[in-house]
């Protein structure tokens, strides 16, 4: 067996990234061997970069180059509308829609016990805040189809009850019981959108 403890070390830090396992992380640590040196060069610099020049907006919790993201900043979007998602990168899949104009909200995660994820760990509390204001008439929820993100929706929608001039609604079927909102094409996650249904 060849041993090599560079190529080693490479492959157990690609592993640890979510959905790589040791088989596609030896792929990638041998692409990157084939690559031309300016090109890795250019890929670490932009992961550094991307650690230190990237924060979580303050409002929504989405991913930013400042305090305040581009969509909370727009004046433009639709101020009574807050879709609310699971992650940072729920936003980028319902934007390549180019369907919803409103505003979003990130939880940070969905409510799963056997993680130990209950709602304290979530970004409820300041959902409720922004909710304060009044300006708000529509939450719809995005959560994954899965017991997870169906909890997670059912329980945020029963905080809500306290805001009875809120529609509290989420998008509809078409995206399959079970599955990550990555995983759906843009026209299924469009057609969800749009026939949303009240909780």
């Amino acid at each position: 067996m060849i041993k090599n403890r560079i190529f080693e070390n490479c492959l157990n830090e690609l592993s640890r990234l979510p959905g790589i396992g040791r088989k596609t992380a030896g792929r990638l640590a041998l692409h990157v061997l084939k690559m031309k040196p300016e090109d890795v060069k250019r890929l670490a610099e932009s992961i550094v970069y991307l650690k230190e020049k990237t924060v979580f907006c303050s409002v929504c919790g989405g991913i930013s180059e400042a305090p305040v993201c581009s969509v909370c900043e727009d004046r433009y979007r639709v101020r009574s509308q807050i879709c609310v998602v699971e992650e940072p990168k729920d936003i980028f899949i319902i934007e390549n829609t180019g369907s919803f104009r409103g505003l979003y909200h990130v939880l940070g995660g969905r409510i799963s016990p056997l993680d130990g994820i209950g709602p304290d760990e979530l970004r409820i509390a300041s959902l409720l805040e922004r909710l304060e204001g009044g300006e708000v008439t529509e939450v719809i929820m995005a959560m994954n189809t899965d017991v997870e993100g169906e909890t997670t929706a059912i329980y945020i929608a029963r905080l809500l009850k306290r805001f009875p001039e809120i529609s509290v609604t989420k998008i509809a079927s078409g995206v399959p019981i079970g599955s990550n909102l990555e995983h759906t094409d843009e026209v299924t996650l469009l057609k969800a959108l749009e026939g949303r249904i009240r909780l």
